[in-house]
């Protein structure tokens, strides 16, 4: 019971204990405690810091990198654009390439058209006078052969002619 209890000279001798271990943990084991303690926390803030710094360099990495990304769209819209018109152009070119080309063909083709014409009118020009001139050749065989015919068409072109004998 003497620990319920505890006798004067049980509390006299703790406390002395207690007040001389206070005075020995003070002076030598509390200030490195604290020093210990205030460097973590300083380092506990520096990292905190750290951390903030971090995150506004990642805020302007990623504002950067999307200005990087809008400007790379613009560029490649601004590219689309100019290849989409070039295209157009060289359509347009071969277009009018085309139409020059099929221009120049047919008007080829009408000066030959127009050339076989010509051949072929004058080919049936010399048909129609070498058939004329066989025709009038028999004609006149025929009406030759016989002497009083032969004086009939002499004075017929005799009269025609208005010549007179």
């Amino acid at each position: 019971m003497d620990l319920i209890n505890p006798s004067i000279g049980l509390i006299f001798w703790t406390s002395l204990v207690f007040v001389i271990l206070f005075i020995l943990l003070a002076k030598f084991a509390f200030k490195p405690i604290i020093g210990a303690l205030q460097s973590r926390e300083k380092s506990i803030q520096d990292a905190l810091n750290a951390a903030e710094i971090a995150k506004s360099d990642m805020e302007e990495l990623q504002a950067s990198n999307q200005k990087l990304l809008d400007e790379a769209k613009a560029e490649r819209s601004k590219l689309m654009e100019e290849a989409r018109a070039t295209a157009k152009e060289i359509v347009e070119e071969s277009k009018g390439k085309a139409s020059a080309e099929a221009s120049l063909i047919i008007e080829k083709a009408q000066a030959a058209i127009e050339g076989e014409k010509k051949s072929a009118l004058a080919e049936i020009q010399n048909l129609a006078t070498t058939l004329s001139v066989d025709i009038a050749e028999k004609l006149i065989k025929k009406e030759l052969s016989d002497k009083a015919a032969q004086e009939q068409l002499i004075d017929s072109y005799i009269k025609e002619a208005n010549l007179t004998l």
